[in-house]
């Protein structure tokens, strides 16, 4: 070999070296998120999305809401929720979504009336909520 070719390669790998001290949860295989984006692009989609919790549901509306960019007070506990079940609803704040409710068909405690709500970002589940709608107030902040 020539030792143009040998200082080519030896400058590849320094380079291939830099790169994997760089990153050292590198193992030659891409990384898949811990939390993969959840699809919520279509209806059949969404209602997987419950039905995978074991949650039937049927679509009572939808509407067009806007993100806060600064989460407080309640909107603060209704993000840690989401943290919580590792949906990215932090990554959205000030984007546009649509947020879809719908009545819990398959379970009703004490008769009380359950809603299910998924909030939507670009296709993408960013935050759900199954709660009893009693009057009073949402209660029951399960997924």
């Amino acid at each position: 070999m020539s030792k143009k070719l040998i200082g080519i390669a030896a400058i590849a790998g320094l380079a291939l070296i830099g790169y994997i001290l760089a990153d050292p949860d590198y193992k030659g295989e891409q990384k898949i998120p811990e939390n993969p984006p959840i699809d919520a692009s279509t209806e059949a989609s969404r209602l997987d999305y419950f039905a995978s919790h074991g949650w039937e549901v049927q679509e009572l509306s939808e509407k067009e809401i806007t993100i806060p960019l600064d989460f407080t007070g309640e909107y603060e506990s209704y993000a840690q929720l989401q943290d919580k079940q590792g949906m990215p609803l932090r990554e959205y704040a000030g984007k546009s979504g649509k947020l879809y409710v719908y009545e819990v068909q398959n379970y009703a405690p004490d008769e009380s009336n359950m809603l299910a709500e998924l909030l939507v970002c670009d296709d993408t589940a960013i935050a759900s909520l199954v709660y009893s709608d009693n009057g009073s107030g949402k209660s029951l902040a399960v997924s």
